[in-house]
């Protein structure tokens, strides 16, 4: 069993960072190094990452992880940005377009509550009109039925049958 020190190890694993961006196959037929070694200190070395550590490329970062790396970004001075994107892979043009990205998904999403809110307004709105009017047309046809009922006990007390009179 081959030892290899940190030095190497940290070497051989920013051969699949950018700018080379080799693939973990291509390193170790390189260099010599079985490719289980490989993932394994690959694996401990983003060990607690929020960043997706297989994708290079940044377009297929999820949803998820491209707020991820905006939340570990914010706090972060431009050296230590750089920094960051160098190690993952990113521009900072790209961390700054998933910013505004999130912030224009908030306001999207504040938009669409004030339209929420403003339909709520206009559907209790018309459900009292149509309520006020349910009610007109209840009292006009217990008006008609309460005529109708007088008018047959009229025509039973004078003994008429018609129905015009």
């Amino acid at each position: 069993m081959t030892y290899y020190s940190p030095e190497r190890k940290a070497a051989l694993l920013k051969m699949l960072l950018p700018p080379l961006s080799l693939t973990v196959a291509e390193v170790c037929r390189r260099e010599g190094v079985s490719d289980v070694s490989m993932y394994l200190w690959r694996k401990l070395a983003n060990q607690g990452s929020k960043v997706p550590d297989d994708l290079l490329l940044s377009d297929k970062w999820s949803a998820e992880a491209r707020f991820a790396a905006v939340l570990e970004t914010a706090s972060l001075t431009q050296l230590e940005l750089g920094e960051y994107c160098r190690r993952n892979g990113l521009y900072p043009e790209q961390l700054n377009a998933w910013r505004q990205a999130c912030i224009s998904g908030q306001e999207a999403v504040q938009a669409q509550k004030m339209a929420d809110h403003e339909q709520t307004r206009k559907d209790k709105k018309r459900i009292l009109e149509l309520e006020r009017e349910l009610r007109r047309k209840d009292a006009a046809l217990a008006e008609t039925a309460a005529l109708l009922v007088l008018r047959k006990k009229l025509n039973d007390y004078w003994g008429t049958d018609d129905e015009d009179n």
